[in-house]
């Protein structure tokens, strides 16, 4: 067809027909006049499509692979993550044994040395505070919590508390350079005073300079007059090295303490002092010292003729315990 003024109107005139057909055929719906020219259409059509459907399956096979693939692939990515979230609460389920186990070990302290106390969580570590070695619970003096009260935990003494808000508070801990903490040895009641030194064991100045001490020895706080800052009888760590004597009024000795002060979760804080001074009753037992086992040598008698004679007991030969 040429492009000619005629062919253009009569271009323009089939498109205003077929926008109208369209316009009557989406009003009329299911009684749209050119329902039955479509259901003639798809009667005509229809095995023309089913046939050209048939000679593309392959390609339209390998695009619903490559779709079902993506829906696979959501699947794994679905799985993927039940996974991680069911890893995440079984992680949490770990810690909230483990932060049981703490809250006991807790009790059953504050119980050894009826010291009434607040449980309270570590929420933040010093860096707020300064360059000191410091944790912020949450319990405040909403709790009851003042300054200079005695902090521990199922291990021993935590710290002491410095800063208390309404419902927050600081806590000095014992590893500090500028903590101080009256000590007395277990059995020999031997008396110093014990300073942290960070990341290395406490330092303990013993206030007698002979006073007998060797590793494995154990120590607990003194406590302080009205019990503030420090109650008695808190377990504060365990001796790993002497210096010897060399003559001076005072002996330094080095303390392993109880606690671990990079792992602090639940602590307890002093709110009550026990009545009476538990001395040694919060420390845990020692281990027993195994018993030695005897051990039995036979040494065989030679007979008279240069042949050893036969061995029918503990008569004929000797008997030593060993241990």
């Amino acid at each position: 067809m040429r492009d000619t003024r005629e062919s253009r109107l009569l271009l323009v005139l089939l498109i205003a027909i077929a926008f109208a057909l369209i316009t009557v055929d989406i009003r009329g719906g299911e009684a749209s006049p050119v329902d039955g020219a479509r259901q003639a259409a798809a009667t005509v059509f229809g095995p023309v499509q089913k046939g050209v459907s048939n000679a593309v399956d392959p390609v339209g096979n390998a695009i619903g692979a490559v779709r079902d693939s993506g829906q696979r692939h959501d699947r794994v990515s679905a799985l993927e993550q039940e996974n991680a979230a069911l890893k995440r609460r079984l992680g949490s389920d770990e810690r909230n044994r483990s932060r049981v186990n703490e809250l006991d070990k807790l009790l059953k302290t504050a119980g050894a040395g009826q010291y009434g106390i607040k449980a309270a969580e570590v929420i933040a570590i010093g860096a707020a505070q300064g360059f000191s070695w410091t944790v912020t619970i949450d319990a405040g003096a909403d709790d009851g919590l003042k300054r200079d009260m005695t902090v521990l935990n199922g291990d021993g003494l935590v710290g002491r508390v410095t800063t208390v808000g309404p419902s927050t508070a600081t806590v000095l801990l014992a590893n500090d350079p500028d903590f101080t903490v009256g000590t007395r040895m277990e059995n020999s009641n031997e008396l110093g005073f014990a300073t942290g030194q960070g990341d290395q064991p406490f330092n303990v100045q013993l206030l007698n300079g002979k006073a007998k001490v060797k590793p494995g020895d154990r120590l607990v706080t003194f406590g302080s007059s009205k019990d503030r800052p420090f109650v008695p009888g808190v377990p504060v760590g365990q001796v790993v090295r002497v210096d010897p004597a060399g003559g001076d009024l005072t002996r330094d000795i080095f303390v392993r303490p109880y606690v671990g002060y990079t792992k602090l979760d639940i602590v307890g804080i002093v709110v009550q002092a026990p009545r009476d001074d538990p001395r040694d009753m919060v420390l845990p037992k020692k281990p027993a010292k195994p018993k030695p086992t005897p051990t039995v040598t036979v040494t065989a008698t030679p007979s008279p003729g240069g042949q050893n004679a036969p061995v029918d007991g503990p008569a004929d030969g000797q008997v030593n315990e060993q241990e």
